[in-house]
């Protein structure tokens, strides 16, 4: 990731930070992500990716709709990382490459079906109005049921988070090509 924050250097790490790090790339894969600027903090290092990790892969939602709420959320906060990061995924995991294109262009999608509808807005009331009006909470509610809609809630809250991390400090993958995001 490139970043305006100093460079770690592997010899220069505590013996906290390789451990954390570590955890991390088995976990993950790689470092791609806010990892390697939290990681200047290695408590807030291993809590977030703990987090992060429930987050992505063990809520009751499928990965698809996981990374709906990651893109609007990405596009909300105008994060590229987390664009350019979780874009191809969500269109790997099955989104309709037109309801990605219309989230990157801040176009309201045609949706195909009641979830991803429901999850798109549920993310623009919470971002736009900082609440879910009534109808909507039970209409999310009924069709995911509390649990799902608590972890989506999460799954807002934890790509907010990455998304200011990345933001903040610069944060891009160091393999990206440049596209056009209107952010």
């Amino acid at each position: 990731m490139k970043s305006r924050l100093s460079m770690l250097e592997q010899e220069n790490l505590s013996a906290e930070q390789c451990a954390i790090l570590q955890d991390i790339k088995r976990a993950r894969g790689d470092l791609k992500g806010p990892f390697l600027a939290w990681i200047h903090s290695p408590e807030l290092a291993q809590h977030s990716q703990k987090l992060g990790a429930f987050c992505r892969y063990h809520t009751k939602l499928p990965l698809r709709l996981s990374e709906l709420a990651i893109l609007v959320t990405a596009a909300w906060w105008q994060s590229q990382a987390e664009w350019l990061i979780h874009a191809p995924i969500a269109l790997a995991e099955g989104l309709d490459p037109q309801l990605v294109e219309d989230i990157r262009v801040g176009a309201i999608p045609c949706f195909n079906t009641d979830e991803e509808r429901l999850i798109y807005e549920v993310g623009q009331s919470l971002y736009q109005r900082k609440r879910i009006e009534q109808t909507l909470y039970k209409e999310a509610s009924a069709y995911f049921g509390e649990s799902v809609l608590v972890e989506l809630i999460g799954i807002f809250g934890y790509y907010s988070y990455v998304a200011m991390t990345l933001n903040c400090f610069e944060m891009l993958p160091s393999d990206s090509e440049h596209i056009d995001l209107p952010f």
